[in-house]
């Protein structure tokens, strides 16, 4: 790789087959696997850690220090999975002692201009789309998807396979399969077309429907609906991840609809 418009440290461990664009500058400490290629004007910072096949577009700047001013320098990363993309102008700032890494998953997509604070972390198959920002020590689970604009409270976790409406302010915790809209943010419905696409069957799918039925539309509050569900309805591994996502909610968890949960 011989790319005389491009600023390269020599510290950096770079594959062999990575395409850098011109007018990038890559710092100390970085590792970027093969395949990836890296536009022009991107700025990877120390503490990146870029997968295999990634993408990342021009005005990127991955691994800057956290924008937290409890940060005292210390060692941390910014990790980024195999095959993901990163849009233009986004900004993936590197992790703190609390957590010691931001971590984005295999096969995400992060479109332009998105933020991804300190400590987040991102499950595999996910898609930020444009200006997002994510607040520090944010989790995101696997296959969700989060709306244009939206704005992401710290600590906040976000469940599996959940979608997020463009422009929503999120304060509360989003459970695993559930779509949120509204101000303030609101259970309506669950993600049914994105698990279709993903294989989940008309039987798996209405499973899920009665359990979020008994938590937001049959007026119960949130330790009775989930003592029902444990009781009347057999264990499965989509009961049982939202049960425990529930359980382990320190935020709580985004109310619904139809009552004041």
């Amino acid at each position: 790789m011989n790319q005389p418009l491009a600023y390269i440290h020599p510290g950096a461990k770079i594959a062999t087959n990575v395409v850098v664009e011109p007018f990038t500058t890559i710092h100390n400490n970085v590792t970027i696997g093969s395949g990836t290629w890296i536009g022009s004007n991107v700025t990877i910072m120390e503490g990146a850690r870029i997968g295999k096949n990634c993408r990342i577009f021009p005005g990127s700047v991955i691994s800057a220090i956290p924008q937290d001013l409890k940060f005292e320098g210390e060692d941390s990363l910014a990790v980024i999975g195999d095959n993901t993309t990163v849009r233009e102008c986004v900004t993936i700032n590197r992790g703190t002692k609390a957590y010691g890494k931001t971590e984005i998953g295999e096969n995400c997509l992060v479109m332009a201009t998105a933020h991804i604070a300190h400590d987040c972390v991102i499950g595999n198959n996910s898609i930020v789309v444009n200006g997002v920002a994510l607040a520090g020590h944010v989790i995101v689970g696997e296959h969700a998807i989060i709306g244009g604009l939206a704005a992401v409270h710290q600590f906040i976790h976000i469940g599996d396979h959940a979608m997020i409406s463009g422009g929503s302010l999120v304060r509360k915790d989003v459970p695993p399969y559930t779509k949120a809209a509204k101000e303030p943010l609101s259970y309506v419905g669950i993600n049914s077309i994105g698990l279709r696409r993903r294989g989940f069957t008309s039987e798996k799918i209405r499973e899920i429907q009665h359990i979020y039925r008994i938590l937001y539309q049959q007026n119960n509050n949130t330790s009775q609906a989930l003592e029902i569900i444990e009781a009347e309805l057999e264990a499965t591994p989509e009961r049982d991840m939202i049960i425990t996502f529930i359980r382990n909610s320190q935020r709580g968890i985004m109310k619904g609809y139809t009552n004041s949960n």
